[in-house]
């Protein structure tokens, strides 16, 4: 058996391929990142061609900068950037847009329709989801409907549809020639068409949309030794490797985080922070305006679900005080400058760019700093960004823990942002819990890898993939309980000041 796993990472910002041992540790990585296009207002763009050409390159360059060939691969893993659509010929490889990332808001119309007209309540039982922007049924939809002869083309069978999974997984396995035209369980879950139940396309969501079925990629478990095919040689490989796991993003962490019992949960902090808590193999429906999901499906294992906190922007957030505003260089320099000041002195900002997510879900919400004054410096602004990752995930935790009675004892934390440590004490503060950082911090890659490698044996079963899970540092709260009360509450209203700022039909 070969002697390494190979993940792709394709994200909301960059494209990476990292090499993993069989003990879970980095061998090597490269990554670029792509383009963000934003053409309108709310609009959020991504080139399918640059990611592609970029995933190739960090294929080519992690392999030789760990000094081994394709053979020395028993597998590779795809994980994703979860909703971002792709629509191209199959003829050409041609994409016929550029992908709709998750964070889009051009659909907003499409969304609030849904619910006039009554489909919201079916879209929630069968999909798990509310009818929102973030997902990827309306996106198809605007395109079917805005982009000249692809409504034509699909009804061809000249038009398929991806998530970025299924867009990387086709050009990889041949593309125009038999490309695999692919996805997963997980991300099948985030396009509000596929039933919970059913693991499959759902006809009647699908007739609501006015999606043909023949768009669509098969379905298929996130971890399995034949369904995804190999890579075709020579690019970017010199020799075929099969591709034997995929799945979005942050299913792709919790696998990495091993929370595989019931009651585990993490948090990813990456463009957007994502909330898991493992529910098991019953899919359980949220009241408190979370969102119901695939976690991961093994093999011919029951698929196990889990409730899910989508929160738009947190570490985007610091690219825009970064690429925006100018008032920092590097997205490490924010924490730096938060440290110039004690504490935020009553400024909240408000990331709602893309709206709100959960728990709220209001499409009319507009980004806000409030409570500003005279005195405030721009590391009040950035300390104040930084307490709106924790204070957004606060508000998940509380959802959560109704939905579920589950009370989180430790927080896992996984994502780029945790190299942040004053954002990571700000975060134990908040909750009022601890918060636990692994060695490896960047579990979506890993978790691509491990169920990769679960497919093809290279890792026997997840108690293997446990044992490898090891703690690098450790946040205990330091605030008192009153400090935590008055902060939230301050960050409730500040979010409140958010709504009704963009009119949606």
């Amino acid at each position: 058996m070969a002697d390494f796993v190979g993940a792709v990472d394709q994200g909301t910002t960059s494209s990476r391929f990292m090499i993993f041992d069989h003990d879970g540790n980095e061998v090597a990585k490269h990554q670029l990142e792509h383009t963000q296009y934003l053409p309108k207002s709310g609009w959020v763009e991504h080139d399918p061609v640059e990611i592609w050409e970029r995933t190739n390159v960090a294929i080519q360059n992690a392999v030789r900068a760990a000094g081994i060939s394709a053979s020395d691969l028993t597998a590779i893993g795809i994980t994703n950037q979860r909703e971002t659509t792709v629509v191209w010929d199959p003829r050409t490889g041609r994409p016929y847009y550029n992908a709709i990332v998750w964070q889009d808001t051009r659909t907003d119309r499409i969304a609030s329709a849904l619910e006039r007209e009554g489909h919201g309540d079916l879209i929630r039982q069968r999909a798990g989801l509310p009818p929102a922007t973030y997902f990827s049924g309306g996106k198809i939809k605007w395109i079917l409907e805005n982009v000249d002869g692809v409504r034509e083309a699909a009804e061809q069978g000249h038009a398929i549809f991806g998530n970025t999974d299924a867009w990387v997984l086709w050009n990889l396995t041949g593309g125009p020639n038999g490309g695999i035209h692919a996805t997963d369980v997980t991300n099948a879950s985030r396009t509000m068409l596929m039933d919970l139940e059913t693991l499959d396309w759902d006809e009647e969501l699908l007739g609501i949309f006015g999606i043909p079925r023949a768009m669509l990629p098969k379905i298929n478990p996130s971890s399995h030794a034949e369904a995804f095919g190999t890579t075709r040689t020579s690019r970017p490989l010199s020799a075929p490797v099969p591709i034997t796991g995929v799945l979005g993003d942050q299913q792709a962490a919790t696998v990495g985080q091993v929370c595989f019992a019931v009651g585990e949960a993490k948090n990813t902090y990456g463009t957007g922070n994502f909330l898991l808590l493992n529910t098991g193999t019953e899919a359980v429906h949220s009241r408190n305006g979370l969102i119901t999901t695939v976690a991961y499906k093994f093999g011919d294992a029951p698929a196990v679900y889990a409730l899910e906190g989508s929160i738009a922007v947190t570490g985007s957030a610091v690219q825009w005080l970064r690429d925006q505003l100018h008032i920092i260089s590097n997205a490490p320099e924010s924490e730096r400058l938060a440290k110039t000041v004690d504490g935020s002195d009553g400024i909240y900002f408000v990331p709602a760019f893309s709206g709100l997510f959960a728990p709220y879900w209001r499409s009319d919400a507009r980004g806000a700093i409030v409570g500003l004054a005279r005195f405030h410096t721009n590391g009040h602004l950035a300390r104040a960004t930084l307490e709106s990752m924790c204070y957004q995930s606060r508000d998940v935790v509380e959802a959560m823990e109704q939905d579920s009675g589950v009370h989180l004892d430790v927080l896992k934390v996984d994502g780029g942002v945790t190299a942040n440590e004053l954002c990571m004490q700000i975060q134990a503060d908040v909750l009022g819990v601890p918060v636990s950082r692994p060695v490896v911090a960047e579990t979506t890659a890993l978790g691509a890898a491990y169920a990769a490698g679960l497919a093809t044996g290279f890792w026997r079963d997840t108690d293997e993939l446990r044992a490898h899970w090891h703690e690098s540092r450790r946040w205990e709260p330091s605030w008192t309980e009153e400090q935590r009360a008055d902060g939230y509450a301050g960050w409730k209203k500040a979010v409140e000041r958010t709504y009704g700022w963009v009119d949606v039909d």
